[in-house]
């Protein structure tokens, strides 16, 4: 009979607990868990919600999703770090496996219109609830504020001098002291998904406001983004933001979360803006009065202080020079980010476990036999959408059945 434990209580670690109870009933398996609860990041996500996983949809081209509005075309889009070992996980263990596992008990799914898969109930708890009720089914001990201090190359873990066959790795932060003298390189964390602080006071007086298809991408960098961007009391905050982050997540800290952003606001190139000021050009109306359909009178209003034109200006009475500065701001409006802000309770960090150290068909250490890493405690990480759950999701089983 195998003895297993497991250190972190989070997805990664519950899942890969429920995996193995249910492979092996009479295995010993454990959980250790350093908070007094398990799972309490998983009971937040997704707003309380738990946004499970993602269908992925271009990726799957026979899935039944309105493609015109999915923009995933490959695994690098989404994971910025790790795609190459998530395709031998997602080959594993799906998105579609994983929404098996969880109907095959209980949950029942839904995929919304954004391709983000949801239980139908959206609530976290019950995704909490239904580990917590397999680990208990399969006799998986559990021990919370059991803080683990190291593991040594003899899977000895400190405290308790535990001598397990094989020991899972499902922790986020903290991993450095943990394994210490292991000679495992580790990636230095740092966040990823969080919301910009903008220096511009007239772009934050507009919060509330929201952009359907803004593209967003920070100057002398190749990092780039789509979607919704929502301006907040503090910066720009949305679904574009949150995958720039995601993308420019380490070259961020490197400048001490200090950039310049650059916003098209209506996600098209000059040559698209300058045809609708053509059908626009020579008319009596006001400017101000008759804003691009995408954008709010209020923004609309902004911008065109932004471009140096008078809210009293006519279509007739704009210049080459007022076409030309307009084309500019509503293609490449550029404002200072002075530092970052939390994306609500959830915290993903990029960083953690070089990913070289670790084989990809079974998730084990290449210098400790017998450790094994399964989710956050990787370099992996990945945008908004589902897409760092399934990562939790697919490695813990590689894992479970590796071992």
């Amino acid at each position: 009979m195998a003895n297993v434990v497991i250190i972190g209580g989070g997805a990664a670690g519950c899942f890969c607990a429920a995996i193995l109870s249910e492979l092996h009933p009479l295995w010993q398996v454990s959980v250790l868990e350093a908070g007094g609860r398990l799972m309490s990041k998983l009971s937040i996500t997704g707003g309380g919600r738990c946004n499970l996983t993602n269908s992925f949809a271009l990726l799957c081209p026979d899935s039944p999703a309105d493609l015109n509005r999915v923009s995933v075309k490959t695994l690098a889009q989404v994971y910025p770090r790790g795609a190459a070992l998530m395709k031998r996980a997602l080959s594993s263990f799906s998105q579609w496996d994983c929404c098996e596992w969880f109907e095959n008990h209980g949950v029942e799914l839904v995929v919304q219109d954004d391709q983000c898969v949801f239980p139908r109930s959206q609530d976290a708890m019950q995704i909490v609830r239904t580990l917590e009720r397999q680990m208990r089914l399969g006799g998986v001990q559990i021990k919370c504020r059991h803080k683990v201090s190291s593991i040594s190359p003899g899977l000895c873990i400190t405290p308790g001098d535990l001598r397990p066959d094989a020991v899972v790795l499902t922790t986020g932060g903290g991993t450095a002291g943990i394994l210490q003298g292991t000679g495992i390189e580790l990636v230095p964390p740092v966040p990823s998904l969080f919301t910009f602080r903008i220096g511009n006071e007239g772009l934050r007086s507009l919060m509330g406001t929201v952009v359907e298809d803004a593209a967003l991408s920070l100057a002398g960098t190749h990092f780039r983004s789509q979607g919704t961007l929502l301006l907040t009391d503090w910066g720009v905050s949305g679904p574009a933001t949150l995958r720039l982050s995601s993308y420019a997540a380490r070259y961020l800290a490197d400048n001490q979360y200090k950039a310049t952003l650059i916003i098209n606001w209506l996600n098209c190139p000059g040559s698209e803006v300058s045809l609708w000021l053509d059908s626009m050009a020579g008319g009596a109306r006001m400017i101000a009065n008759s804003h691009h359909p995408q954008l709010s009178d209020r923004l609309w209003r902004h911008l065109l202080r932004r471009a140096g034109i008078r809210e009293d200006c006519r279509w007739q009475q704009l210049g080459s020079k007022g076409r030309s500065r307009l084309i500019s701001v509503l293609t490449a409006d550029s404002y200072p980010i002075t530092g970052r802000a939390a994306f609500k309770e959830e915290f993903v960090t990029c960083g953690g476990v070089a990913l070289g150290e670790v084989d990809p068909s079974t998730m084990q250490s290449r210098k400790v036999p017998g450790l094994y890493f399964a989710g956050e405690v990787l370099d992996i990480d990945a945008v908004t959408g589902g897409y760092n759950l399934q990562a939790a999701w697919s490695t813990a089983w590689v894992a479970a059945h590796s071992i």
